[in-house]
């Protein structure tokens, strides 16, 4: 089923109910924003917006931010979604690149970037209330200012649900070009159909339906896959409210939406679980009458359910699952959290499949695993044996993305010559399907015997140590060198002398390490390291 036909149903059927809100401020109902994309059509028309034009959306998390999404989407022009946080140079770049007619963009971001460097772009909009912030003539300018006039006369009686008609014999067709990062040089402009996002609809629905009653709050960029598909186009295509907190919220204002919206769902990446597990979990767990407690059959049980209450009584009491992506889960973490029952699960996705790959409900999620492929793909792991041999995960189905825009060279290196994509992550199947990511290929370190040695297991025991928040292991030589932010505030209370520290933080990691992956030497780092907007540590700016 074509997913605006879902949304359809979902606005004809939810006309007065709350569809996309700022949390604490500007709200719209599913009429209203219907209202609002027509009105944007009209627009389009009137300044000659074809079929297949491209519309760029720069703007930070917003209610409007989801119009303008789907005021493109159904008017089946190509959306090119650009993280907000990108600098301006790559916006000017990137919007050239895809050759884009229109632009929303915040007003503080539009003051730094240069239209002369955008030729192709005919208006700017302001992403706060719609107005014009550029147009390249008299008549763009006209267009804008006569959409109440044509709205006014086509519709005299008011716009409502059956006036409603989106596109739905378009599944091949182009939707979204999603850029994956912000370079200015031969640029990988994700190529995304109609069918890849009815594709990824289908399957939400499918294993966890959303309804009308249904809540989310939106914490991840709306400009990455992630965000967009499960944030945005998934839950509204099931009649659900949607909550924005537009900046990266803090831990007090994420738990204080949490505790008002009640979300039905929490999107997250494990980082995010990670950060709560130590900062409110641990050191209740790990107080030495705790401990005790926590081994005996029965009341162990008791203590557990309690947790658990309390850890989902702070993300609003009605949250039927947990998703988190984009890395892997710490297996210690993932430990306690399956010892609590905590309904969470660990998917598996890239930008380039719309973006699931891999997924499993949380009561069958197998441990350590990403889950199991998707309806709509197939996996394979390229390697003599599957099961034991480590090997690249490959994929290939309706949600696969069509290459790169305008980069044939990158399109031929990201798929096999039997049509399999390949995704660079490193991993296993077991005999149910569950997928075992072991690490990125471009991350794996070879030792000097030959052995592979995936930093990311490494980490894994690293960052379960106390007072470390985050880590990254490289390899300098023949040595394998941990770097590490720590918690300074936790250790200048505790009178802990770091340099010792290190030390015996080495010996404890090592314990747990095979002779050829111990690490040699552990740096401490004097601040976070670099993140992605997917919260995933920039890897790169520390080899």
């Amino acid at each position: 089923m074509h997913y605006l036909s879902r949304l359809e149903q979902a606005i004809r059927t939810n006309w007065d109910r709350p569809a996309l809100a700022n949390y604490r401020g500007e709200s719209f109902t599913f009429g209203e924003f219907a209202t609002q994309i027509e009105r944007m059509h009209i627009f389009f028309e009137e300044i000659g917006l074809k079929k297949g034009d491209k519309v760029a959306l720069c703007a930070k998390n917003s209610a409007r931010w989801g119009i303008t999404f789907f005021a493109a989407n159904t008017y089946e022009a190509v959306l090119v979604p650009i993280l907000a946080d990108f600098h301006p140079d790559s916006v000017n770049s990137l919007v050239d690149h895809s050759e884009s007619i229109v632009l929303l963009t915040d007003t503080d971001i539009w003051t730094k970037l240069d239209i002369t460097k955008m030729p192709t772009v005919k208006a700017v909009i302001s992403s706060s209330d719609f107005s014009i912030l550029y147009a390249a003539s008299e008549s763009i300018q006209a267009a804008h200012d006569k959409v109440d006039e044509i709205f006014n006369s086509k519709y005299p009686d008011g716009f409502k649900p059956e006036h409603i008609s989106y596109p739905i014999d378009n599944e091949k067709d182009l939707a979204i070009i999603n850029y994956t990062s912000g370079t200015t040089s031969a640029p990988k402009g994700v190529m995304l159909r109609y069918e890849c996002l009815s594709e990824n609809v289908a399957f939400g629905q499918k294993r966890l339906p959303s309804y009308p009653e249904d809540k989310i709050v939106s914490m991840l960029p709306m400009a990455h896959m992630y965000g967009m598909m499960f944030e945005l186009i998934y839950p509204l295509c099931g009649g659900s409210s949607i909550y924005y907190l537009g900046k990266t919220p803090t831990p007090a204002l994420l738990l204080g939406a949490m505790a008002e919206v009640k979300p039905y769902l929490v999107i997250t990446v494990p980082l995010v679980m990670e950060k709560i597990f130590k900062s409110k979990v641990a050191p209740v767990v790990n107080k030495p009458a705790m401990k005790v407690l926590c081994a005996l059959p029965g009341v162990n049980q008791l203590i557990f359910k309690k947790i658990r209450n309390t850890l989902l009584s702070a993300f609003g009491g009605k949250v039927r699952e947990i998703v988190m992506g984009g890395a892997a889960l710490n297996p210690d973490v993932e430990k306690w959290f399956r010892r609590f029952k905590l309904p969470f699960t660990v998917g598996y996705g890239m930008t380039e499949a719309a973006p699931l790959l891999a997924y499993e409900d949380w009561w069958e999620f197998a441990s350590k695993s990403c889950g199991k492929a998707v309806d709509s793909v197939e996996v394979r792991i390229d390697s003599e044996d599957p099961y034991t041999k480590v090997g690249e995960i490959q994929a290939k189905g309706n949600s696969i993305m069509s290459g790169y825009y305008k980069n044939e060279e990158a399109t031929a290196a990201a798929f096999t010559e039997d049509g399999w994509m390949r995704t660079g992550d490193l991993g296993l199947l077991d005999k149910k399907g569950n997928i075992y990511i072991k690490g990125r290929s471009k991350n794996m370190i070879l030792s000097a015997n030959g052995q592979n040695i995936y930093p990311e297991e490494i980490e894994a025991v690293v960052n379960n140590q106390p007072y470390v928040i985050e880590s990254v292991v490289i390899s300098r030589g023949t040595k394998i060198v941990a770097l590490v932010f720590m918690d300074a505030d936790k250790l200048k209370a505790e009178a802990v002398d770091v340099e010792l520290y290190t030390k015996t933080l080495m010996i404890e990691v090592n314990k747990s390490m095979p002779a050829y992956s111990k690490i040699n030497l552990v740096e401490v780092m004097d601040k976070p390291f670099e993140k992605t907007p997917k919260m995933s540590i920039k890897r790169f700016m520390y080899k």
